[in-house]
């Protein structure tokens, strides 16, 4: 049976914008805008790195791990209280956890994130506790391919039997070249367009209600 590796925020989450609104949260602290290189910097790094990156190129607040902390309270109110699973996420989860298939969530937000976001979605039940994997907690990025490799491993299933789904055009990228079949998900074209998603994935979709459960199982 083939195996499902999940994003979570712009994916398995109508949560991109949080992110986003995070970001202008402590920009608004000095008055700073971006440029859309800067933006596509700050989507690869991890929120400790965030942290440091605010602070070193914006002086927002005493450090960075100042500003990392106020960006996880902004983000964990938004969590507990706010977040939906995007159309017709809950139907395709199900139907594969009732079938028995191997899968997991695979996200670059902390555990305490994923913890909120799934259990406030209700999406939390479909998972097991281990393979809710925070790739930051864990010290693993998306960019490297050791760490399709080892969820793979994680599922017990074979890269080639295993389907990523991201909004990240890099970790769709990196799933392909570790030899994952991939559904690009588009959440924002700041994350990664039709077009950047489509170079590596199988196919992009905008919503889960494009997709047969079937069809992968």
């Amino acid at each position: 049976m083939a195996g499902f590796i999940f994003d979570m925020d712009g994916c398995l989450l109508d949560s991109i914008n949080l992110w986003f609104d995070s970001e202008q949260y402590v920009l608004d602290m000095v008055g700073a805008k971006l440029t859309k290189d800067e933006r596509d910097e700050l989507n690869t790094l991890t929120l400790e790195e965030a942290g440091d990156w605010f602070h070193d190129k914006f002086g927002v607040m005493g450090s960075g791990d100042e500003v990392a902390r106020t960006i996880v309270d902004y983000m964990i109110d938004s969590y507990r209280n706010k977040v939906q699973p995007n159309p017709g996420v809950t139907e395709f989860v199900a139907a594969l956890h009732s079938a028995g298939a191997p899968m997991c969530v695979l996200s670059s937000s902390p555990q305490e994130f994923l913890q909120a976001g799934l259990g406030h979605a209700d999406l939390k039940q479909y998972f097991e506790g281990d393979l809710i994997i925070s790739a930051e907690d864990r010290g693993w990025t998306k960019r490297n391919p050791e760490t399709f490799q080892r969820v793979c491993a994680l599922l017990g299933t074979d890269p080639a039997d295993t389907w990523l789904f991201d909004d990240s055009w890099y970790a769709v990228q990196t799933a392909h070249e570790t030899g994952l079949h991939a559904i690009g998900v588009h959440s924002s074209d700041r994350c990664g367009t039709h077009e950047e998603l489509g170079r590596y994935a199988d196919r992009v979709i905008d919503d889960f209600t494009a997709l047969n459960p079937a069809d992968f199982l």
